[in-house]
């Protein structure tokens, strides 16, 4: 053994080998980790690709089913409640047919629309907050509320297809019982069931009906049980996403709540503040709305 001077030639040879095998380790782990980037790319793009054709094939399933009749009151898509709850009635939206626009309101009564899917977290959460302003306002005729029930969460219910029945439901009581429709849509809003669970079974569906005080109910539980308007919930459901939404500038609904006022979109932020929303439709309605509604609570502007 030697101490100081140069490393013997075998010893210069060892170190070379050695580096050259670490700089193999390190090209191979590279080379590893920039496979595993690639396919972590291709994965994310394929998922975003598999999602868009999902929902293409959603809307042209949808828009190419002969299906049926759309229900009556619903010509528009969505069903028109003015005063005192009172629904507007139309005819039937024929199967195929591009959904009519409803008349324009007064220009004293303020005009909301609602696209809801009756499993949707943030829509109960909208009707919790809200619906005590828009109760008021209907009742005092200063505004009508023209409601789209759709289902775009049909798949988040293992497997029942509660947000089609929920909707096919509110369709069933607005063909027989339109009047009723307001009070139906908010049970249905109340004590959701969670996205992801079961849903509500038709028999629970009848039974908010019951609550709700719908008329007719032997012939809307017969409804709901054979699912009459499952194929309009589905046409109309692709309408709403594909667009544009009838009577107004909005491309389509893109999540739900879509809110829209005086056909301006509701753009909300996390927890809809009730009181963001009143000043949203003091805006939206102009001053007329303001020195002529006379609901309680009445929506005033904050400092």
């Amino acid at each position: 053994m030697t101490y100081g001077g140069e490393p013997s030639a075998s010893a210069r040879t060892s170190v070379r080998d050695e580096a050259r095998e670490r700089a193999k380790e390190l090209r191979d782990l590279h080379r590893k980790k920039d496979r595993r980037r690639k396919l972590i790319v291709r994965g994310s793009v394929v998922g975003g690709i598999l999602a868009i054709l999902i929902v293409i094939s959603f809307v042209l399933l949808a828009l190419n089913s002969p299906g049926g009749r759309g229900p009556l009151n619903m010509q528009s898509d969505g069903i028109k409640i003015g005063e005192e709850y009172i629904a507007e009635r139309t005819g039937a939206l024929a199967a195929g047919a591009d959904p009519t626009p409803s008349a324009e309101n007064p220009a004293d009564v303020i005009d909301i629309q609602l696209y809801v899917d009756y499993l949707c977290a943030k829509c109960g959460q909208f009707e919790e907050n809200n619906g005590d302003s828009i109760r008021a306002w209907l009742e005092s005729g200063a505004a009508t509320i023209e409601i789209h029930p759709i289902a775009v969460l049909t798949t988040k219910s293992a497997g029942t297809q509660y947000s089609l029945r929920a909707a096919n439901a509110a369709a069933c009581v607005a063909e027989l019982s339109p009047d009723s429709f307001f009070d139906f849509h908010d049970a249905l809003l109340t004590d959701q069931p969670e996205e992801g669970s079961v849903g509500l079974s038709d028999d629970e569906l009848v039974a908010r009906a019951t609550a709700a005080g719908v008329s007719n109910l032997t012939a809307v539980e017969q409804c709901i049980d054979d699912g009459r308007f499952r194929s309009w919930v589905r046409a109309a459901t692709a309408r709403a996403i594909s667009g544009p939404l009838p009577g107004t500038e909005v491309e389509a609904v893109v999540s739900t709540p879509t809110i829209l006022v005086n056909g301006e979109q509701f753009n909300y932020t996390a927890g809809f503040d009730a009181n963001e929303f009143r000043q949203f439709v003091l805006r939206a309605a102009g001053e007329e709305f303001t020195q002529n509604a006379t609901p309680t609570p009445t929506p005033t502007p904050t400092e």
